[in-house]
């Protein structure tokens, strides 16, 4: 898929998932039938134009409740999205990552794709967000939905900060440290757009630690053509997450944007459904 397409595809996603143009007119959550469902990326449940759940919030009210409720149907919902396209739903339906990305476009001097120094380790972290504070401190401890009380930006950006704006009920003078916290928060990884590819997506993100986990599995995926590759480099070069396709095509950093498919010489990347076919195959 070209670059403009996925880049409408995103945007669709976004206009699509916050839909509820009534709730920012009136300050009031949708709490219709669509909020029993959950959408694949992550998307506040207290957006005002929310339609739906997001996932990890919904993961993280079963476990918090007493007594505790298993999530059948968030771990299903969740496996059948990874199993099918993996970390391709960061690339393409998540409404913050693409936010982060049009943010990344503002041009700046010495904005560069490589790593920096601690990258490596940093990407370690949104697993131990997964682990603390979606499962382990709900489940343990029956707090209340910790991930996204206390980090998720995009609840602050697209719930929290409309909110405020809207004073409606006079929600202002409720403000208190939490939200300065979470605004603070929120204001330095949008800072970091401007000079990191996705910072929340490569480090914090527990909703892209699981789909990444399925990247080797999902039937959308990446399917190389070693036969054709010329190890030019070329791929690993433009790669926005820092990952080589030729040496780890589905890595759990992949999200399927293309850019590397685009970038071969020789067509040797393929992202789909299918294996291509080889000229041994076709003879």
């Amino acid at each position: 898929m070209g670059k403009r397409l996925r880049g409408w595809v995103q945007f669709a996603a976004l206009l699509i998932q916050n839909a509820n143009v009534r709730g920012f007119l009136t300050g009031k959550i949708s709490r219709g039938a669509g909020k029993n469902i959950c959408v694949p990326g992550l998307n506040c449940y207290s957006c005002p134009g929310a339609l739906a759940a997001c996932p990890i919030g919904s993961l993280q009210s079963f476990l918090a409740a007493r007594p505790v409720k298993l999530p059948y149907y968030v771990m299903g919902f969740l496996l059948f999205f990874g199993a099918l396209l993996g970390r391709a739903i960061c690339g393409f339906l998540c409404p913050f990552g693409f936010i982060q990305e049009l943010l990344h476009k503002i041009p700046l001097p010495r904005k560069k794709l490589g790593r920096f120094k601690g990258d490596r380790v940093l990407r370690y972290l949104k697993y131990a967000v997964l682990a603390v504070l979606v499962i382990g401190l709900p489940l343990v401890l029956d707090w209340t939905p910790t991930f996204c009380k206390y980090l998720c930006p995009a609840g602050t950006l697209e719930g929290g900060i409309p909110l405020v704006l809207l004073n409606l009920g006079g929600v202002r003078f409720e403000i208190g440290t939490l939200f300065l916290w979470k605004l603070g928060l929120l204001l330095l990884i949008l800072a970091g757009c401007l000079f990191i590819y996705r910072p929340f997506c490569k480090y914090l993100c527990p909703l892209g630690a699981i789909y990444g986990l399925m990247n080797r599995a999902s039937l959308y995926r990446m399917r190389p053509q070693p036969e054709k590759c010329t190890a030019c480099g070329a791929c690993a070069r433009l790669c926005p997450m820092q990952v080589d396709p030729a040496k780890s095509p589905n890595s759990t950093e992949c999200i399927r944007c293309g850019r590397c498919v685009g970038a071969c010489p020789t067509g040797a990347l393929r992202l789909g459904f299918r294996e291509a076919k080889t000229a041994e195959k076709q003879t």
